[in-house]
């Protein structure tokens, strides 16, 4: 089997690992004569996969039983009116920090239930850096706070966790859940598309504080109520099963590498090469400063925009898909989650030494 490497943010690669363990498993899960797909999700078989995948997923973050963890549908965007509907509790206002597109969409989302004070803003630097705590306003009164950890298409990541005075704190973790250790303690609520780091797409988790349940605002559809997902083990409906239990397969995968530290480290050295190489070449440039980049997006751009055509279709050849950027903001980008493995790293970086040789 050949198996290209691919950079993409999402639908993201999968641990080859997984992919082959799902495929013995697709027609006859376990001996039980049917696939997971097929499975009742009130089935005993699937129960069992779904409190297994919970289990190894709390385990892997340390969420303790103040939590519930809620895997849902709608994928993060949905979270983006979810987190007001839910989260206002009698409150008017809201805070969130703005350090791009994603930023940018729940703040729009968000001005539809309440008034929205954006406490602090890349914008000012061309989203290229990632405001200091200094900088930002007062939270006091806010229902909660809001920012994006990681965001995917400019490849700003926060390296602290911001003080917010006791307010509670959410992020949208889609780009950079489980990529290293992380305290959720520090937080009322997360929430992480699937598609990057944790499965494919169709699920989403989220992590929230038993607290901040039971007080969504009265128009809040059923299937947007925490609470009542909580109350139904995330079963209110029919579940999107085979994600689910693709997504408990990657947890298993990631405890036995030896868990999210063991991952922050692979996650660091393969960042850390491909910035080196882009920062020692005068034919490849990357717009973020240093301290504000991302682990998981590395966008970059070529010293002439005219070779990026050039550029995708040659690396598609060596077996290196999907380097595009976002069509927002063009050039490159390397999303390098968890499943990109190190020899992927080290594939394109060859890659791109060869290429500014014969064209630089």
């Amino acid at each position: 089997m050949s198996r290209a490497y691919n950079f993409c943010a999402g639908p993201a690669a999968l641990p080859a690992e997984v992919l082959l363990q799902a495929q013995q498993e697709l027609v006859d899960w376990r001996g039980k004569g049917l696939s997971v797909m097929e499975m009742s999700h009130r089935s005993d078989e699937f129960v069992s996969i779904a409190t297994t995948a919970e289990k190894d997923f709390r385990d892997l973050l340390s969420v303790s039983d103040d939590y519930e963890v809620l895997f849902l549908q709608g994928g993060a965007s949905a979270q983006f009116s979810m987190v007001p509907l839910n989260l206002l509790r009698g409150k008017k206002s809201s805070a969130y920090v703005n350090t791009g597109i994603w930023s940018q969409k729940a703040i729009a989302e968000a001005k539809k239930y309440c008034d929205v004070a954006v406490v602090s803003s890349a914008e000012s630097t061309k989203f290229s850096e990632v405001p200091t705590q200094e900088t930002w306003s007062s939270v006091s009164g806010a229902a909660y706070v809001h920012y994006t950890p990681n965001e995917t298409i400019g490849g700003l990541e926060f390296d602290w966790v911001p003080e917010v005075d006791g307010v509670p704190l959410v992020a949208d973790m889609s780009s950079c859940i489980l990529s290293r250790p992380l305290d959720i303690s520090q937080y009322g609520l997360i929430y992480a598309g699937a598609q990057k780091n944790i499965g494919p797409a169709g699920l989403t988790i989220v992590v929230v504080k038993k607290d901040l349940l039971g007080g969504a605002l009265p128009l809040t559809p059923a299937m947007m109520d925490y609470k009542i997902a909580a109350d139904n083990a995330s079963m209110y409906n029919t579940p999107p099963t085979y994600a689910w239990y693709l997504s408990g397969l990657v947890f298993q995968w990631l405890k036995r590498l030896g868990g999210l530290d063991v991952i922050g480290e692979i996650n660091r050295r393969k960042a850390e090469k491909l910035y080196n190489a882009i920062d020692n070449s005068e034919f490849y440039a990357n717009p973020i400063k240093v301290g504000s980049r991302s682990r998981m997006n590395v966008p970059f751009t070529l010293r002439d925009d005219a070779l990026n055509g050039v550029f995708l279709a040659e690396a598609e050849r060596a077996g290196l898909l999907n380097l595009q950027g976002h069509r927002s903001v063009g050039g490159m980008r390397a999303s390098i989650y968890n499943a990109m493995p190190e020899e992927g790293v080290d594939k394109l970086l060859e890659f791109m030494s060869d290429f500014e040789r014969k064209h630089g």
